[in-house]
Parts: structure tokens; C-alpha cells; sequence
């Protein structure tokens, strides 16, 4: 579930084929053998046979396990991007809905006063306007005095008038408050039901691949855990070996370094999906979090930091700015200089300090535009 202000109900959900690996032949336990006649009474007892160990999967049976659940996580991975996506919109058109309501009113209780005052103007057009302009001059004793109120009454009239243009005006802008607060309502109900069908996405793919290491006896999963490491560090030291960080001797601007000061600070802390701390993170709410920290607000999820960051090179980053991963853009590490990153890496896993080419690299890109002091 989600901590903080993100509260979840989490629901297990079982997925058969996620599994079909430890079935294959090979992974069974053994079959228990027929069980002795008795003894006869006085015969000596054999000592018994201690049971036969269950076998142990082959390195290229684990391999294939390995694969199954990066795959499994990889996918609960985009599926927690999408539901940060709709948890950010979801707060953003709270925010407008609340701000359309506050003008509703206040163009209501505009509305209210100019229907006042128009009420007002036609009672007193009303008490002096019976009699026809001719009549009123006869009646006049002074000519003049007739044509100042001639004047006053066509000021009141033209006074009207604007009055009426902007109760119209009035009503007009209520209305578009209305209609604009009716289709944020609209997105708000399809922006949950985005959340809670990445919800589903997320907890599916991380209760298969749950169930996939429980079915592992306690040396498989040790050795998955080193075939792990192993896969990580050939792709680390092919991606040193490409020389991408030969020439790299960028350092950080003062915001870079606050930034990794504070990830760094969360090592140990357990991944949780959809977590922005502080007791917990999912990968782009630590880097979101830790750029906050050093006073600059970036983007929340892994997919909006690549579109809208500043995009430089591989050869041309330095510490703070963020390594985002795999073609969709799905995980985001932040770069702490020596050719390594701070994430949270996934369910089950707590942050932590790993190579950086150790995934798919989709690209790098640098919340802080600052120039970084000269070395």
C-alpha cells in the first residue's frame, strides 16, 4: 500500500502463467519412496534414510526465472509511472475544480448586486419618467433646469445600459465557469479510473512475480540473487568499457549537489510504488523529491522528466542530473559522479548506489540549467 498522503488498498491477485517456469521438468519435488513393510517384532531397525533433497533448478533454468521477473517488474515499473501520471493530474484538477467554484460564487454574488442595482435604476425611471418631455417643459418654470435633467436622465439612461451589458457579462462568465468545471469534473473521473486501472497493472505484476520467488527453494533464490549481480555488472562494465566516461570531470552546481546529498541520505529506505517519502520512494519520487529539496521543482513522473528536462549527453553529465532508462522511459536514477546512480530500484528493494549503465540507458537530463563552478 501507499504511505503518506497516498493511501491504497492492496489486493493480491494470482497469476498462473507467471509460474509456468518452476513447472517445467526438472524444478518438481522428489516423490516420496514406497514406505517399508514393519518390522518384525525384536529385528533390529535400520537406520532411517533421511529424505532426498529437493533438485535444484539448473543456472539456465534460473536465468530464464531471472528474465521472467525483470519482466514482471519492468511492467509494474511503467504501470506505477502511469498511475503517478494520473495521481499528479488527478491533484492538478482538484486544485482548478476548487479555484472554478471559488469564481462561481463570486460571480454569483456579482450577479446578485447587479440585478440589484437594475432593479434599483428601473424603480427610479419609473417615479420620474410618466410624463412626455413636452409636457415637462411646459410645466417647467425654468427652462434651463428642464434641460439639466434632460441631461441627467440621458446619463441615467447610458448608466442603464452599461449596467445591463455587464449583468449580461456577468451571466455569460458563469456560465463558462460552469462548463469549464463540468469538464474538469469529466477528466478528474477519467483520470481515477487511469489510477485505478494502473493500480491493478501494478499489484497483478508484482503478486506473479512474488509468487514466482516463493515457489524457489532458499539456494535458488541465492543463486538468482548472484545471477543478478553477475548480469549487472557485465552491462556495467560494457557500458564503462565504451568510454563514455573518459573525459567526464564535470562537478555539480550548488542545487546538484544539495540534490544528491538528500538521495543519497534515503539509502536503505525500502521502495514502495507510488511514494514520494519520507519513509519510502518509488524511483522518480526520490529524484522529484531530492530536486525539491535543493529548490527546484521538476516534473513527478520518469516520462515527464525526459520530455520536459533540459536533454544532454551522456559524455557532458554530471552529479544531480538524472539517468532515465529503458525505451519508455519507465525508471529514473540520479547520476552521483564515478560512473554510478542513486534509485529505488523495485518492489521487495530498498535505495540504493548501482552502476550506471547497469540498464538500458534512454538518455540524460538535467533539472538544474545553472553553470557548475570551475574545477
Amino acid at each position: 500500500m501507499r504511505t503518506g498522503k497516498h493511501v491504497l488498498t492492496t489486493a493480491a491477485v494470482t497469476v498462473v502463467c507467471a509460474v509456468t517456469v518452476l513447472a517445467a521438468p526438472g524444478t518438481a519435488l522428489a516423490a516420496p519412496g514406497p514406505t517399508p513393510p514393519p518390522s518384525a517384532p525384536g529385528a533390529s531397525r535400520a537406520p532411517a534414510t533421511p529424505p532426498a533433497a529437493p533438485p535444484v533448478a539448473p543456472d539456465k533454468d534460473l536465468e530464464a526465472v531471472r528474465r521472467q521477473l525483470d519482466g514482471l517488474y519492468r511492467a509494474a515499473a511503467s504501470a506505477t509511472e502511469e498511475y503517478n501520471a494520473a495521481e499528479e493530474q488527478t491533484e492538478k484538477q482538484n486544485a482548478e475544480i476548487v479555484e472554478l467554484a471559488k469564481k462561481i460564487v463570486e460571480g454569483q454574488e456579482k450577479l446578485d448586486r447587479l440585478k440589484d442595482r437594475a432593479g434599483a435604476a428601473a424603480r427610479s425611471q419609473y417615479r420620474t419618467g410618466g410624463l412626455p418631455d413636452g409636457a415637462k417643459l411646459v410645466l417647467s418654470d425654468d427652462p434651463e433646469d428642464f434641460l439639466d435633467g434632460t441631461g441627467r436622465v440621458i446619463q441615467g439612461q447610458r448608466a442603464t445600459k452599461g449596467l445591463l451589458g455587464e449583468l449580461s457579462r456577468a451571466q455569460q462568465d458563469l456560465k463558462t465557469y460552469a462548463a469549464d468545471a463540468s469538464a474538469q469534473f469529466e477528466k478528474l473521473e477519467a483520470n481515477r479510473r487511469t489510477k485505478a486501472a494502473a493500480q491493478k497493472k501494478i499489484e497483478k505484476q508484482i503478486a506473479a512475480a512474488e509468487k514466482l520467488e516463493s515457489e524457489l527453494e532458499q539456494e535458488e533464490r541465492e543463486r538468482l540473487a548472484r545471477l543478478e549481480r553477475e548480469a549487472q555488472a557485465k552491462a556495467q562494465t560494457a557500458w564503462l568499457g565504451s568510454g563514455v566516461l573518459k573525459d567526464l570531470d564535470a562537478e555539480a552546481t550548488d542545487r546538484g549537489r544539495k540534490a544528491v546529498e538528500y538521495a543519497t541520505a534515503q539509502i536503505g529506505k525500502p521502495y514502495q510504488w507510488g511514494a514520494e517519502g519520507p519513509k519510502s520512494y518509488d524511483c522518480s519520487g526520490l529524484t522529484s523529491q531530492a530536486w525539491v529539496s535543493a529548490g527546484r521543482a521538476i516534473p513527478r513522473t520518469s516520462q515527464e522528466q525526459w520530455r520536459q528536462l533540459q536533454h544532454v549527453d551522456v559524455k557532458d553529465m554530471r552529479p544531480g542530473d538524472l539517468i532515465i532508462y529503458f525505451d519508455d522511459a519507465s525508471h529514473v536514477g540520479m547520476y552521483v559522479g564515478d560512473g554510478s546512480v542513486v534509485h529505488a530500484p523495485r518492489p521487495g528493494r530498498s535505495i540504493t548506489v548501482a552502476g550506471a549503465g547497469t540498464m538500458p540507458i534512454l538518455g540524460v537530463v538535467r533539472p538544474d540549467t545553472a553553470e557548475a563552478p570551475e574545477g
